[in-house]
């Protein structure tokens, strides 16, 4: 606490209007401060709801992220699942069709094979005959009458 001095009509006028005078001083310094912290704060709550939307600006901006992630994945899930159908059904005419080919060059070698055998029984009844020929030739000028 600040003592004056006494003087002859009370405390120092001049002490106590200096203390006064630094108090006003004091009090407007203080208030100034409260002023431009109130400022302040208040430019910093801007700044707080600033940065709050934008936190719920990124939230939904991850939400929807994740959400195509997920609507990506299931998609390729299902070309994938859709083309490994598209190939097993494409391997399975192909196979289909190897096979079926198969049997109709085992079909055709049966009957080329077949045909052979008739062929190799024709021209050995042929040949027999001929040489049965050429064999009574040869009794017939040998024989002479």
């Amino acid at each position: 606490m600040k003592k004056f001095s006494y003087e002859a009509n009370g405390y120092n006028r001049s002490e106590v209007n200096q203390f006064v005078s630094d108090v006003i001083s004091q009090t407007e310094g203080i208030i100034r401060k409260c002023r431009e912290q109130s400022s302040e704060v208040e430019k910093l709550k801007k700044e707080l709801e600033h940065y709050r939307t934008l936190e719920n600006t990124l939230k939904t901006a991850i939400m929807k992220a994740e959400e195509t992630g997920d609507n990506i994945k299931r998609m390729a899930r299902e070309e994938h699942e859709l083309i490994v159908r598209d190939a097993k059904n494409n391997a399975s005419r192909i196979v289909n069709e190897a096979l079926l080919k198969a049997e109709k060059i085992e079909n055709q070698a049966d009957t080329l094979e077949r045909n052979m055998k008739i062929f190799k029984r024709k021209l050995k009844v042929i040949m027999e005959q001929q040489m049965a020929v050429v064999e009574e030739i040869e009794v017939l000028e040998l024989d002479p009458k």
